[in-house]
């Protein structure tokens, strides 16, 4: 599975390899929080596929919309989180490295719309147990997004800076009241 642009010696995005997630993606997370979130992806897209075909067993057109939904969740879930689940499609890579480049939010966002889409067409217990990992997925993405926690010492000397900011405005004010 070389590259083939560039004469099959170096590999390629389609290869799988991808590289660690960049600072513009958010700040770098953790490895362990990384196999975190993957790991919650790739249960979620289960969830979704065996909760979507039990969906998908009734007359209701609710419930068959619903559950066809929650498969085609899986499947973006499995396509982005885990492409090697998904060998027998030819983009399959392409769409995990772009899915790589988003931001943390992004990916929040996209998973957590993901997952409510199908509660609103058919409220019931499938649905929402079955959504309900993959929208772990995305709250792990949008934790990401924030950022590590900051210490306590940086934000005392944050807030010493502020306190000092506003008297040294608080007393510019009053010179200036002074010298009319």
């Amino acid at each position: 599975m070389l590259s083939e642009e560039s004469g099959g010696a170096e590999p390629g995005p389609e290869d799988g390899l991808r590289p660690a997630p960049a600072s513009s993606t958010g700040g770098p997370m953790t490895w362990w929080y990384r196999w975190l979130c993957r790991i919650a992806g790739v249960i979620g897209g289960v969830s979704c596929a065996v909760a979507g075909l039990w969906n998908c067993v009734t007359i209701d057109p609710l419930n068959i919309a619903a559950g066809v939904w929650m498969v085609l969740n899986a499947f973006v879930l499995f396509l982005c989180e885990a492409p090697f689940c998904c060998q027998f499609i030819e983009f399959a890579n392409a769409v995990s490295a772009r899915a790589d480049k988003l931001r943390y939010w992004q990916k929040a966002v996209f998973y957590c719309g993901m997952a409510i889409l199908p509660i609103f067409l058919r409220f019931s217990i499938t649905t929402l147990f079955g959504n309900a990992i993959a929208f772990a997925s995305g709250v792990l993405y949008g934790l990401a997004s924030l950022g590590k926690k900051g210490d306590a010492v940086s934000y005392a000397r944050l807030q010493d800076r502020r306190a000092a900011d506003e008297e040294k405005q608080s007393g510019m004010l009053q010179g200036e009241r002074a010298e009319q």
